[in-house]
């Protein structure tokens, strides 16, 4: 008789990857597909309220273009995003209806989640969806969307969709066994806390129908895990891989999600806003921020980047360039070029005004590093 483990909880976002929905030629795998779900199904029979997120659109394009290299150029990408999206939907919703359950398809840029009004209704669409019984399948809109706006890869966008419909898992089923520590030559079953160390085991992939790698996957498991979302990263191709998750197998590896995860505005700031500029600071003021969770304050602050304006996400780097954590601003990229490196007391004096003492305060501010 199946058991549900507590660590699942209710709501679950599962993302497939090109890697294991695709051949190397990048050709549908639609025995693969139909296994997957009646794989899903019964997961949803269990009362799991489920949430899909779909690589393979471009993959799929590729192949009715009889591409062998997955395109470089956005409107090539676009193009076989446009060809590949109608048919890998046509496939899911065919295997699904067999199975006697609906599917709708949504379609998501990063702009229509860093906007507060299309991240709401994004929202409302999926919970009503969820509501009546009808399963989202998810993928990024390649079709419109322009590199700046991309997630970059689907297990970041897996990772925010699940933070936005507040799923308790992540599952992301890919084409390897799990995090693999290749000093003990094992895969590592459980991670209590992302980190440096837990990084550097990354492998990137190199496959010609694929984006992401297991960096990637790890760094989707790092958003999820601080929003308070338990992460599981596991073979796609073992059979039936989602009912031997669900009776705890040992399995894939799972990242426990954090016992005190961020906030919803915080989560908002650290992974969904799209940054739009950048500011370096010295090392005291990296310091401050980061080990006494103190303010931003203009005398830290070495170098500004790009033009912003008062209010927009901005990314917060070291002297080695490297992001630490981001944040609101209070001053506009001009303001602060300005009064950097000044104290707070020659601000007025300096621009004739003064907003805040903070460039970026505390409550504005998000640590971003594992």
């Amino acid at each position: 008789m199946n058991f549900i483990p507590e660590y699942l909880g209710k709501r679950i976002v599962i993302k497939v990857g090109t890697s294991i929905l695709a051949s190397s030629a990048g050709e549908l795998d639609i025995s693969y597909i139909k296994s997957l779900v009646q794989d899903i199904v019964s997961l949803y029979k269990l009362g799991k309220e489920i949430i899909i997120v779909s690589s393979g659109a471009i993959g799929a394009g590729m192949k009715k273009l009889e591409m062998k290299n997955r395109p470089k150029t956005i409107p090539l990408k676009q193009a076989c995003a446009s060809i590949g999206q109608s048919y890998l939907m046509h496939v899911y919703e065919n295997h699904f209806q067999k199975n006697g359950q609906l599917v709708a398809q949504v379609l998501l840029t990063h702009r229509e989640l860093s906007e507060r009004k299309s991240y709401i209704n994004a929202y409302n669409t999926l919970s009503t969806l969820i509501d009546f019984k009808v399963i989202p399948i998810i993928n990024e809109n390649d079709a419109i969307a322009t590199e700046e706006l991309k997630f970059g890869d689907n297990d970041i966008l897996a990772a925010l969709v699940a933070n936005l419909v507040g799923a308790d898992t992540l599952i992301i089923l890919t084409d390897v066994d799990g995090l693999w520590n290749e000093k003990e030559a094992k895969i590592i079953k459980v991670v209590e806390e992302i980190n440096s160390t837990i990084f550097n085991m990354a492998q990137k992939t190199s496959k010609e129908i694929t984006t992401g790698g297991m960096n990637t996957k790890l760094t989707a498991a790092d958003i999820a895990t601080k929003c308070g979302i338990t992460t599981i990263i596991a073979n796609g191709k073992i059979p039936q891989i989602l009912n031997k998750i669900i009776n705890k197998q040992e399995i894939g590896t799972l990242f426990k999600a954090k016992k005190k995860p961020l906030v919803g505005r915080k989560r908002w700031i650290a992974y969904t806003l799209i940054p739009a500029g950048s500011i370096k600071v010295d090392s005291g003021a990296k310091y401050v921020i980061t080990e006494k969770g103190k303010s931003l304050l203009p005398s830290g602050i070495t170098e500004v980047h790009d033009d912003f304006e008062q209010g927009d996400c901005i990314r917060i780097i070291d002297q080695e360039g490297v992001e630490f954590a981001r944040g609101l601003v209070n001053y506009s990229s001009l303001e602060l070029k300005k009064i950097k490196r000044k104290k707070t007391t020659q601000i007025e004096e300096i621009l004739g005004y003064k907003y805040y003492d903070e460039v970026v305060h505390r409550d504005n501010l998000v640590i971003v590093t594992p």
